[in-house]
């Protein structure tokens, strides 16, 4: 049949006047509105107006201009059907074979500071979402392009035939309704934000791709990675890496994982990650020092792990990192002298992420898990913890230096898989215990890390004790004041056997498990 009537409409108008007038050139006739019919007709392309079209002028503000039977009829038709053709013919109506649509830029509106209510409503579009499904239900006989990246595509096949391949059509048909989707997923969940409904009867998501992975997290796992519209600046999808090759599926999710523990401090502080845990946390006066203690808290893990820092990672820094083989180093920024230093490793990747902000500032997210046939959803834990949040449940006090040890454990302790257990000293952490299937045995693994360090440390458990013997290791290795959730019904035994060792020992009354 061939390509001989385009419709036009575009709020993001990048390249449309070179594609109008590659088409124009090729037969087409184009239509088109507003802003869009406008522009073409001032850089010279051919073009005829929508209401020359419909008999009938654009109304409302715009609002109404393509909700017509002339553009719809000419889109849905199905040609080879007799009846469809008198119908047409009988009405005298005209086929439409090209539709070229991009939407009113509703993420871009929500995304300014300050929006106001009615201006995002004002940016829902509706002409155009009916305009590409309409032509996309249609893809049989009916083109139709949502992406700038298409038009070149596009242009080619019908330089070549006339018309686009059904494969083409097919493929384009299934990128509106994708992008449809996305819109209206857009819409939805920024409506269900303002009524304060965030896990409302249906749930949707959409994310854009940043690009593909190797593979995910073995060889034979297909992956790819996908940034969130409206993602906030500090997370690693609106990251810029300066050095390294690309980041593999199991780099980000431990990336992550160190981004989430160094935001939980506003202090100078270095986190060392290895598969998703936590192996060093160290807060000092500045970056460098605060590297050194979170490298001196399991010197052996940190091989090969990353590294998330909250400073601008400096030269003096830098000539510690370089020392051992790391996979990524997060931080704000990076020095030229540290970058100099740095990027003389060739395979290390280096991400500038910007400023964190506040950790007090942290907003909590949702936070989907798939699994087999659904998903869950949660808010994410952003929970935090001040002094006097604390229950003293011993006969003793911590000391002041060891309630700051004791908060400083509790921040790390979120982030360590369950069961988990931390041991800290000297604003760094020296044991962790991650993962055990009973408490008592994340308990001896920290203490086992921990060594000679134990003595004069503290613990934190992300979860109650379900009995006293946690208490009982705790001692023997010279622990001398816990932080734990509280609330089992044997607290009153753990409580017993801290008193008999002179432990102090607080309730939080906040679990934090982490599976």
């Amino acid at each position: 049949m061939g390509i001989k009537r385009a419709l036009v409409s575009v709020s993001d108008k990048t390249g449309i006047v070179e594609f109008c007038r590659e088409l124009s050139s090729l037969g087409v006739e184009i239509i088109s509105t507003g802003g869009t019919k406008n522009l073409l007709a001032k850089e010279g392309v051919p073009v005829i107006g929508i209401s020359d079209v419909t008999g009938f002028p654009e109304i409302l503000d715009g609002r109404v201009k393509t909700l017509h039977p002339a553009v719809h009829s000419g889109l849905l038709a199905i040609r080879d059907s007799e009846e469809h053709q008198r119908q047409m013919q009988e009405l005298g109506l005209d086929y439409i074979d090209l539709v070229v649509v991009n939407l009113y830029p509703f993420q871009e509106t929500i995304a300014k500071p300050g929006v106001q209510y009615e201006d995002a409503i004002e940016n829902i579009d509706i002409g155009g979402p009916t305009m590409l499904r309409s032509a996309a239900k249609n893809h049989a006989f009916v083109s139709v392009v949502v992406d700038a990246a298409d038009y070149g595509s596009v242009i080619e096949e019908i330089r070549e035939g006339g018309d686009t391949t059904l494969e083409t059509r097919k493929r384009l048909a299934a990128k509106v309704f994708r992008h449809t989707a996305a819109y209206d997923t857009l819409i939805s969940d920024y409506l269900s934000n303002v009524t304060g409904d965030p896990l409302p009867e249906r749930f949707s998501v959409t994310y854009e791709k940043i690009q593909d992975l190797r593979y995910g997290e073995n060889p034979h796992q297909k992956a790819a990675f996908y940034r969130k519209p409206l993602a906030p600046a500090g997370t690693l999808t609106t990251a810029e890496q300066l050095h390294g090759k690309e980041l593999s599926y199991n780099n980000i999710n431990d990336a992550n994982a160190a981004l989430q523990i160094v935001k939980e401090f506003d202090e100078p502080t270095v986190v060392a990650v290895k598969h998703m845990n936590p192996c060093g946390v160290g807060i000092g006066t500045n970056v460098l020092e605060a590297y050194q203690k979170a490298y001196n808290a399991d010197p052996t893990s940190i091989f090969g792990g990353i590294v998330a820092a909250n400073r601008t990672i400096d030269a003096p820094t830098a000539d510690l990192l370089k020392d051992i083989f790391l996979e990524i180093i997060l931080a704000p920024d990076f020095t030229p002298e540290a970058l100099e230093i740095l990027t003389k490793k060739k395979n290390i990747r280096l991400l500038k992420m910007g400023e964190f902000g506040s950790a007090k500032e942290r907003q909590s997210t949702l936070a989907v898990t798939t699994i087999e046939g659904g998903m869950i959803v949660q808010e994410s834990d952003v929970h935090s913890l001040d002094a006097a949040d604390l229950k003293v449940a011993t006969d003793r006090e911590p000391t002041e230096e060891e309630l700051k040890q004791l908060l400083f454990g509790w921040k790390v302790v979120k982030h360590v898989k369950s069961n988990a257990i931390v041991l800290a000293a000297d604003n760094m952490t020296v044991g962790v215990g991650a993962g055990q299937m009973n408490r008592v045995g994340s308990a001896r693994i920290a203490v086992e890390q921990a060594g000679e360090k134990a003595k004069g440390a503290v613990l934190a458990s992300d979860a109650f004790f379900p009995m006293g013997d946690t208490v009982e290791l705790a001692a023997k290795a010279g622990i001398t004041a816990i932080i734990q959730p509280g609330g089992s019904i044997k607290d009153e035994e753990s409580i017993k056997a801290a008193n008999e060792y002179g432990i102090a020992m607080v309730f939080t009354g906040v679990r934090h498990f982490k599976h």
